[in-house]
């Protein structure tokens, strides 16, 4: 019969170890204290519509201070005056002047060579010399008419005169029975018939006097209407030596040397380089702000100059408005044209103003909701934006003074009413 070990065993005495048990429970307790902590996080996590990577989104904080809306761009220095020339009519034209020449108001900066109006302006000339000796013939010949006429009018008055004195002698002759009576009845009758050659004469070295009172009229009218031609025919004439309108320095030249040239055709250009603007391109989301008179800054070549906008683009061309800038005191000397400057516009300054960075979520709620972010959870809220700048954007209503809000990305959100954010 085999034997078991039975006989040697021994009951072995365990002693408790104290300190094991107290890191276990300490442990369980700082575990159940944990799950205390975290689980309204936790909970919120659960919650949460969707989860999105911190890295994938940017954020803001909401502050309050200055709030400065401008527009900043780049601008070109242009001409003010900077007119074109152009011919005034056909022919070969001579250049005085090269491109970049500077050039007083007045000076002759093209001669257009052109028979067919110099010819023109002679012959006009000349119709216009022989209207003057028209007119001076037409005056003679009223004179002299106006001679015959008061020499009629003044033989038939002597005539009335005579016939007169023979009517009275017949008369005082017949009464004393010296004449017949038919004398006395002759000689009324030559008196009446003088009478009345003495009233047409009369009436017509007046109707004769108005005649040649209008053909004069007349003949000096077309002779001062050929005066008129003949002095716009010299202007166009006097237009042919092309000059400079200001002063200031040649621009560009459109035409070669001796080129024959249509009417109206581009000659050259001249930049008045005292008068200087600045141009510049606003997008067109600021240029309804924009107005005449505001002031700006241009800088360059290491100035800061004072401006105010002189002048708006009435049209948009590819999303963007022009728009013009003077110099506010004298024009710089060292600028020249096409030179890049910077250009900013100041369009409103206001203290305490609570504002945040501006970001896509502007456009992408359409200024509506912003997304609150607060203990790891993006919250859908509510809000009201005023005036954007060009970095910040204007809060009215829904947020308040250090509130961090999500300002891109939230495209990934997808209009959720929460959104976890995770590192």
């Amino acid at each position: 019969m085999i034997r078991d070990t039975s006989g040697q065993d021994r009951l072995v005495e365990v002693k408790p170890n104290r300190k094991r048990q107290m890191i276990l429970v300490g442990a369980g307790v700082l575990v159940l204290a944990l799950l205390v902590w975290l689980l309204p996080g936790i909970s919120r996590l659960f919650s949460a519509s969707a989860s999105v990577s911190s890295s994938r989104l940017a954020f803001a904080t909401v502050e309050r201070g200055p709030f400065v809306r401008d527009i900043a761009a780049e601008g070109k220095v242009v001409a003010a005056v900077s007119p074109t020339l152009y011919a005034t009519s056909g022919g070969a034209v001579t250049l005085q002047v090269h491109a970049g020449d500077t050039v007083k108001v007045g000076q002759v900066l093209a001669t257009i060579v052109s028979p067919e109006l110099t010819n023109k302006l002679a012959q006009e000339q000349s119709n216009a010399d022989a209207m003057e000796v028209e007119y001076q013939r037409a005056q003679i010949d009223a004179r002299k008419a106006r001679g015959e006429l008061r020499k009629a009018y003044d033989n038939a008055r002597i005539d009335q005169q005579a016939a007169k004195r023979e009517m009275d002698r017949n008369e005082k002759a017949f009464s004393k029975g010296a004449v017949p009576s038919m004398d006395v009845d002759r000689a009324k009758d030559s008196m009446e018939k003088a009478k009345i050659a003495t009233q047409h004469a009369q009436a017509d070295l007046g109707m004769d006097n108005s005649s040649l009172n209008l053909d004069i009229q007349s003949k000096k009218l077309a002779h001062e209407r050929q005066l008129l031609l003949v002095k716009d025919l010299q202007r166009q004439v006097d237009d042919l030596n092309v000059k400079s309108p200001v002063d200031g320095q040649v621009g560009q030249l459109f035409i070669a040397e001796r080129a024959t040239v249509a009417k109206d055709a581009q000659l050259l250009s001249v930049i008045d380089l005292s008068a200087l603007e600045v141009e510049m391109q606003v997008p067109e989301s600021f240029a309804r702000d924009l107005g005449i008179g505001m002031a700006g800054e241009i800088s360059g070549n290491g100035h800061v100059w004072k401006g105010l906008v002189n002048a708006i683009s009435p049209e948009v061309v590819n999303g963007q408005v022009a728009a013009r800038l003077r110099f506010a005191g004298d024009t710089p000397k060292q600028l020249r044209q096409n030179q890049r400057l910077s250009v900013r516009v100041l369009l409103d300054h206001r203290d305490n103003v609570l504002t945040v960075q501006r970001g896509s979520f502007v456009d992408e709620s359409g200024g509506s909701y912003a997304y609150v972010v607060r203990e790891g959870i993006a919250t859908k809220t509510p809000i009201r934006v005023g005036a954007s700048s060009i970095d910040k954007v204007e809060i009215l209503e829904g947020l308040k003074e250090g509130d961090r809000i999500v300002i891109s990305g939230t495209d990934s959100f997808k209009s959720a009413p929460t959104v976890a954010i995770s590192n």
